[in-house]
This record gives structure tokens, C-alpha cells and sequence, in this order.
């Protein structure tokens, strides 16, 4: 999967591969470059990339915030509701009991 970059005026200013880094550089960065941050969620950069990876539910959660530090404080907030397991990887857990 391609990770995002965080561009400023053509420059590459951060890069995440995966929601950590995710995190990381938006709180980096929405203290070295709040505009860029900003910039990049408010055109749907940010969800776009978060669809693309598989995280839809952070994605919706994250439509229309424009704030970094709104964008920090919902993803934390997502982060802490206890997940439901998948289907398959109960079935993987059972398998390799078995």
C-alpha cells in the first residue's frame, strides 16, 4: 500500500505508512506546519487515505474536521472503543487450537 505523504508547497514534510505513524505526524506536524495539516484534511486527503487503507470507520468519523487538534482528539477517541473481532480471525484463532 502507498503511504501518505504530507506535502507543503511541493515538499514532502511527513510520511505515514500505517494509522501510528498517522498519528505521530499529525501531531508533529500541527505544531512544525498547522497549515499543511489543515490543508490536507479539510480537501479529504486525510479519509481519502484512510478508505484507501482500509480504515472506513476513522475515515467517516474524520469527514469535514479541518482541525488538527479535532482530527488528534477523534482518533483517540476511536482508537479507545474496544473492537468487535472479525470473522475470520476467530476462525484463524480456532484453527490453530485445533
Amino acid at each position: 500500500m502507498e503511504p501518505f505523504y504530507f506535502k507543503s508547497y511541493d515538499k514532502v514534510v511527513g510520511v505515514a505508512r500505517d494509522l501510528n505513524e498517522l498519528v505521530r505526524e499529525l501531531a508533529r506536524l500541527s505544531r512544525e506546519d498547522p497549515g499543511c495539516v489543515e490543508y490536507h484534511l479539510k480537501e479529504g486527503h486525510v479519509v481519502a487515505w484512510l478508505n484507501y487503507i482500509g480504515e472506513r470507520g476513522l475515515a467517516e468519523i474524520l469527514k469535514g474536521v479541518s482541525s488538527p487538534r479535532e482530527a488528534l482528539s477523534r482518533i483517540s477517541e476511536f482508537r479507545a472503543i474496544p473492537r468487535r473481532e472479525t470473522r475470520s480471525r476467530k476462525q484463524k484463532t480456532r484453527r490453530a487450537n485445533i
